[in-house]
């Protein structure tokens, strides 16, 4: 069993009159990987912020590896977020809400006819997975938090927050360019916790090589996700979309992961109905970096299907 492209067409549409009519537009896609059976339960795998797919990678190869009884029974799918990776950016007059990537699970849900899904997100994926749950808990069977758990609540000043959202905007930057894979792979370990081969895989995945210009590579993700958000959830609002998620609910973070991830396992310990959490070895990136003791949990959470 190997991990496979695959690539998703969601329905997009544009305003094209005053009348406000809608017609639809060329496909806009989903990119991503996926590795298990084909006819199992669906596992949909959520990156985090300026990550992709590959994100999942190593955790895919060690299911694969140690011949796990999850890929016998649960067909696990790694999508590249709209604007990160390989999936299509958004039109040039739009923006990245963060609404709009829950918009985009849901019409992928849709799209395929899956009643019900399970959730595994990683950081900005996690907060995404949270807030789809909560607005269509009938879609979610169970929800898995790695390094990310509740919402950004809104700042004590939200006149500010829209305008830092707006003026930001003004300044998005051209896509910024490097002369090896290489120096991009350092530029990426510079700025995170990851380890070479884990920084190596996110890289390759979002970097293109110029077909005129063999010095010549650029990212692939869409300068304007890292526009600040104009606008956020207050903190009451926040807790009231967690108190909405009826599924149970695992956290998993690392030992020397992110201090707010604790003290939002602290905060929203009595608002999710359904809670666990679980310590494991690494930073940030805990699910490519102790992978073997995140397969240990999901498989005694992820019950045995029998499908084949």
């Amino acid at each position: 069993m190997t991990i496979k492209p695959r690539r998703f067409s969601l329905e997009k549409s544009s305003q094209t009159s005053a009348e406000s009519s809608m017609e639809a537009v060329a496909p806009f896609e989903l990119a991503a990987l996926t590795t298990g059976n084909t006819h199992g339960k669906v596992v949909l795998c959520l990156h985090g912020w300026l990550d992709n797919a590959a994100s999942f990678v190593p955790f895919f190869e060690h299911l694969q590896e140690t011949n796990s009884e999850l890929v016998n029974d649960y067909q696990f799918i790694a999508i590249d977020w709209a604007g990160h990776g390989l999936s299509s950016h958004r039109s040039s007059d739009a923006y990245y809400y963060f609404t709009d990537w829950v918009d985009d699970l849901y019409q992928l849900i849709e799209s395929q006819g899956w009643q019900q899904v399970i959730l595994l997100g990683h950081s900005m994926g996690a907060m995404v997975a949270n807030l789809f749950t909560a607005a269509f808990p009938e879609k979610v069977e169970s929800l898995f938090l790695i390094e990310g758990i509740g919402l950004l609540p809104l700042s004590e000043h939200p006149a500010k927050q829209l305008r830092d959202g707006i003026l930001s905007r003004r300044k998005t930057r051209m896509k910024s360019r490097h002369q090896s894979l290489e120096s991009a792979i350092q530029a990426r370990l510079n700025v995170s916790d990851l380890e070479y081969a884990q920084a190596e895989l996110l890289t390759k995945r979002s970097m293109k090589q110029s077909d005129h210009d063999k010095d010549d590579y650029q990212w692939l993700s869409d300068p304007r996700v890292r526009n600040t958000s104009v606008i956020r959830y207050s903190q009451a609002e926040v807790d009231q979309i967690i108190a909405n998620i009826e599924c149970p609910v695992t956290v998993f973070y690392g030992d020397k992961g992110f201090e707010s991830v604790q003290k939002g396992l602290s905060h929203w310990q009595s608002t999710y109905k359904q809670l666990q959490s679980y310590k494991l070895t690494g930073g940030h990136h805990v699910h490519m970096q102790d992978v073997a003791s995140l397969a240990r949990h999901l498989t005694s959470h992820l019950p045995a299907t029998s499908q084949s």
